[in-house]
C-alpha cells in the first residue's frame, strides 16, 4: 500500500518535467560532499540542505530536531536537550557532526544523554551526506555527516561595511523562547565577526494537556572571528564557547531531577591561497582545538532491583560524574590545476588530516569508562573526470591509521562474577587499526535538467573507545555495558542510485542505497542483569540494568528515500504547489533477526504558496507502525504529524529586511513515540505548539 501510494503520487507530478517557468531551485554546491570545486553543477552522493531561513524558522533545540522530518534523517530523541541525527538507520560513532569541517570535540556519541554542542541557530546553512561519507571525513563517518556552515571564520567579503541579522522567537509548547544576533563588519581587507545567542525553555506541553517533567533546556552561546581577506585567499581565525544546562525525562532521571551541565570551549583557524600561475589552483588549511566538560547532576539514590519500590534522597542535587575531552584537528587540501588527458579534464584534490581525542571520566562514570586516547593521521585522494559533456566520473581512495589507549577489565572468566565480591582487574590496552576506504561514482546529465547518480563505495571503521573499553553501568541506555578489546575493523560495502532534478515546475531527489556490513559492532543483551558493580550482576532481569556486550555480525541495511514537488499554477503575487516525500530503511542481521532503534516508513505530503515575499505551507507525515523490532525492544505505534508554516518577508530599504513567521507543530495534538529512541516507552513527543518568530536583516 505504501509504495503504492508514492508512485501514485510520483505519476501525476510527471506532467510538470517540461515546464521551467519561474520555480524554484534547490541548492547545488556544496562544500561538505567534495573538496573538489570545480563549480559544476550536481553532486555524486545524496544531499539534504537546509538554508538559513529554515532554521530560525524552526527554532529547533538541535540538528537532530532540525533535521528529524526529513527523507531518510531521524532523531535519537533522548531529550529535547540531548539529540543525535540518525541517518539511514545508523548513529552515534558512525554518524560525524562538525562545524565549518571541525570536528564537534564532544562525548555526544558515547551516550544518547550527551549533547552536541552545535547550536542551530549560529547556522547558516546545514548540510547533511546521507550515506558513506568517509572518503573526506575519517572512518567515523561510515554512515554520513552533518556540516553546520556559519561564518565565524569569514571567507568572502560582505557587500556592506555592516550586515547581520537579529532574531528572536517564542514557542507555546515550551513556554520558552530563543534569540540572538550575528554582524560582519569589514574594514579594508578585514573583516569581523560576531554572535550571541540563547535558548530558555521549560518542560514542553504533552498532547491533551500537562507537561513532561524535567525536559527543560537552557543554552547561550558567543563567538568572534576575524579574517583577512585578499584576491588571492583568506586566512582567519575565531574563538567561540557554548553552554547547555538540560533535564532527562522519563522514568527515575525524572525523578531525580538528573540534568546535565556542559560547556565547550573551541579555537578554530582557516585559510586558503590560489596562486595565480603554477600547477596548484588551491592550498586549503583547518586547525581546531576544543575543551569539553560535563556534570551530570541530581539527587541522590540508592541501588535498588529493577521495579522494586524505593525512596530517593531528600535535599538538592549532587554531582555524580562527569566526561572531559580535548581534541585537535587539523587538515590540508591541495587542488591541483586541471590535467588534459586523452579522455578528458581531471580535477582532484590530495588532502592529509590529523585528530587526536583526550578523553577523561570523573566521579562514577570513571567505572563505565577510564580515560582513553585516541590518535587519528590519515590520507586520502579525490580525482574528477569529465568523460563527456554529460558524464562525470569520480574516484576517491583513504588510508588511515588509528591507535586508541584505554584501560580494559578482564571478563575472561565470563560475564557473570565467579565470587560474590569479585572486583574486576584492570590493564592498560592499546590498539591499532589502518582503515582503507574507496569509492566509484558517475553522474550523468540527462534531459530535462535531470540527473542520474551511481555510486559504489568500500569503507572501514576502527572501533571507538567505547566499543573496545566500556566496563559498567551507562544510565542512558540503563544498561550495564561490557567492551570487547578484541573487536576488528568493520567493513561495509556500499551501493546507491539516484535521480534529481533541481530546475523547473517539477523538482525531485529520490535514492535507492544498499549497505552490507561485515563485522558489524553491535549493542547484544546476554540475559543477565547487573547493579552499580560488576559483582552484583546475575542471570534474570532482577538488577537496575540489564547487561549488554559489544559483538560483531554481518548486517544489511537497505532503503528508499525520495522528496519532489510540483508547482501547479500562480495564484496572486506567489506559486501555489503540492510536495510529496517518502522513506524507508531496513535493518536485519545475515543471520536473522532485526537491528534496534530503526526509524519507521514514512509517507507525507503537503501544499505551499511562495512569492512576493511570502513562504506558506502545510505538511503531513505519516509514521508507520514499527514491528520489525529487535530483540527485548518493543513494538512502536505509528502516529499522524500535521505542521504549518506562515511567513513574510517584506524589504524595509536597500539594506533591510524584516522577516515575521508563525509556525506551527503537531497541530492534530497526537501521541507521538519515536522508535529510534532508548526513550520511546517513557517518553512522549512534544503535543500541539504554536511559534512566533521575528527576523531583522541589516
Amino acid at each position: 500500500m505504501t509504495r503504492r501510494l508514492f508512485l501514485t503520487a510520483t505519476v501525476a507530478l510527471l506532467p510538470g518535467m517540461g515546464l521551467a517557468q519561474e520555480a524554484a531551485t534547490l541548492p547545488t554546491v556544496s562544500v561538505t560532499a567534495s573538496p573538489v570545486q570545480t563549480g559544476q553543477a550536481g553532486s555524486f552522493v545524496p544531499l539534504t540542505t537546509l538554508d538559513q531561513p529554515a532554521i530560525a524558522e524552526a527554532g529547533s533545540r538541535s540538528l537532530a530536531e532540525l533535521l528529524a522530518q526529513e527523507p531518510g534523517l531521524a532523531a535519537t530523541s533522548f531529550a529535547p536537550g540531548a539529540s543525535r541525527p540518525i541517518i539511514r538507520g545508523l548513529d552515534n560513532f558512525r554518524v560525524r557532526l562538525q562545524e565549518n569541517g571541525f570536528a564537534a570535540g564532544d562525548v555526544s556519541a558515547y551516550g544518547e544523554d550527551h549533547a552536541p554542542p552545535l547550536d542551530p541557530w549560529a547556522a547558516e546553512r546545514v548540510e547533511v551526506i546521507r550515506g558513506p561519507a568517509s572518503l573526506r571525513w575519517g572512518s567515523q563517518a561510515i554512515g554520513g555527516v552533518v556540516n553546520a556552515i556559519n561564518n565565524r571564520i569569514p571567507t568572502a567579503l560582505p557587500e556592506r561595511d555592516v550586515q547581520g541579522r537579529v532574531s528572536g522567537g517564542r514557542s507555546s509548547g515550551s513556554r520558552g523562547w530563543d534569540g540572538g544576533a550575528s554582524a560582519d563588519v569589514r574594514a579594508g581587507n578585514w573583516v569581523l565577526h560576531g554572535d550571541v545567542s540563547g535558548r530558555k525553555d521549560h518542560d514542553y506541553r504533552l498532547p491533551g494537556g500537562g507537561a513532561q517533567a524535567n525536559s527543560f533546556v537552557r543554552s547561550d552561546g558567543q563567538a568572534m572571528g576575524l579574517s583577512y581577506i585578499g584576491e588571492q585567499g583568506f586566512i582567519g581565525t575565531s574563538i567561540s564557547r557554548f553552554r547547555s544546562l538540560y533535564g532527562i525525562p522519563g522514568g527515575e532521571e525524572a525523578e531525580l531531577g538528573t540534568a546535565i551541565d556542559l560547556e565547550q570551549t573551541r579555537w578554530a583557524s582557516r585559510g586558503e591561497y590560489r596562486p595565480s600561475s603554477g600547477p596548484i589552483r588551491s592550498i586549503a588549511y583547518w586547525l581546531g582545538f576544543s575543551r569539553y566538560r560535563h556534570e551530570e547532576i541530581g539527587r541522590e539514590h540508592e541501588e535498588h532491583e529493577e521495579g522494586e519500590d524505593h525512596a530517593h534522597a531528600e535535599g538538592g542535587p549532587v554531582v555524580h560524574g562527569g566526561f572531559r575531552n580535548m581534541t585537535w584537528d587539523g587538515r590540508l587540501e591541495l587542488q591541483h590545476q586541471p590535467i588534459v588527458t586523452g579522455i578528458g579534464p581531471l580535477d582532484g584534490t590530495l588532502g592529509v588530516s590529523i585528530e587526536r581525542e583526550r578523553l577523561r571520566t570523573t566521579g562514577e562514570f570513571l567505572e563505565f569508562l577510564p580515560p582513553a586516547r585516541t590518535d587519528r593521521y590519515a590520507a586520502y585522494l579525490f580525482e574528477e573526470m569529465r568523460l563527456t559533456p554529460t558524464l562525470r566520473l569520480q574516484a576517491a581512495a583513504r588510508i588511515e591509521a588509528v591507535r586508541i589507549t584505554g584501560e580494559t577489565a578482564d571478563f575472561s572468566g565470563g560475564l557473570l562474577p565467579a565470587e560474590a565480591d569479585q572486583e574486576l582487574e584492570n590493564s592498560g590496552r592499546r590498539r591499532n587499526f589502518a582503515p582503507v576506504s574507496a569509492s566509484l561514482g558517475l553522474l550523468q546529465d540527462l534531459p530535462w535538467a535531470m540527473q542520474a547518480r551511481l555510486t559504489g563505495a568500500y569503507a572501514e571503521r576502527a572501533p571507538s573507545a567505547a566499543e573496545l573499553f566500556s566496563r559498567g553501568a551507562h544510565d542512558a541506555s540503563g544498561t550495564f555495558d561490557i567492551g570487547d578489546p578484541g573487536l576488528r575493523k568493520e567493513r561495509a560495502v556500499s551501493a546507491e542510485l539516484g535521480l534529481a532534478r533541481q530546475t523547473g515546475s517539477f523538482r525531485f531527489d529520490t535514492s535507492a542505497f544498499l549497505s552490507h556490513f561485515d563485522g558489524f559492532i553491535y549493542h547484544a543483551l546476554t540475559g543477565n542483569s547487573c547493579g552499580e558493580e560488576f559483582a552484583s550482576c546475575s542471570t534474570g532481569s532482577d538488577g537496575e540494568f540489564m547487561q549488554s556486550a559489544y559483538g560483531q555480525r554481518d548486517a544489511r541495511f537497505y532503503g528508499v528515500e525520495a522528496k519532489a514537488e510540483q508547482d501547479l499554477f500562480r495564484l496572486g503575487a506567489g506559486q501555489f504547489g503540492v510536495s510529496a516525500r517518502y522513506d524507508f530503511v531496513r535493518a536485519e542481521f545475515s543471520g536473522g533477526g532485526n537491528l534496534p532503534r530503526i526509524p519507521p516508513h514514512r509517507l507525507g505530503g503537503g501544499v505551499f504558496w511562495r512569492g512576493g515575499g511570502w513562504n506558506t505551507g502545510i505538511d503531513y507525515l505519516h509514521a508507520f507502525d514499527q514491528n520489525r523490532v529487535a530483540e527485548a525492544e518493543t513494538s512502536t505505534k505509528g502516529y499522524e504529524l500535521l505542521n504549518a508554516r506562515i511567513a513574510y518577508t517584506a524589504a524595509l530599504d536597500a539594506d533591510r529586511a524584516l522577516t515575521l513567521a508563525v509556525v506551527g507543530s503537531n497541530l492534530l495534538d497526537r501521541d507521538m513515540r519515536n522508535s529510534a529512541s532508548f526513550k520511546k516507552d517513557e517518553v512522549l513527543l512534544p503535543g500541539r505548539a504554536i511559534r512566533f518568530m521575528a527576523s531583522l536583516a541589516f
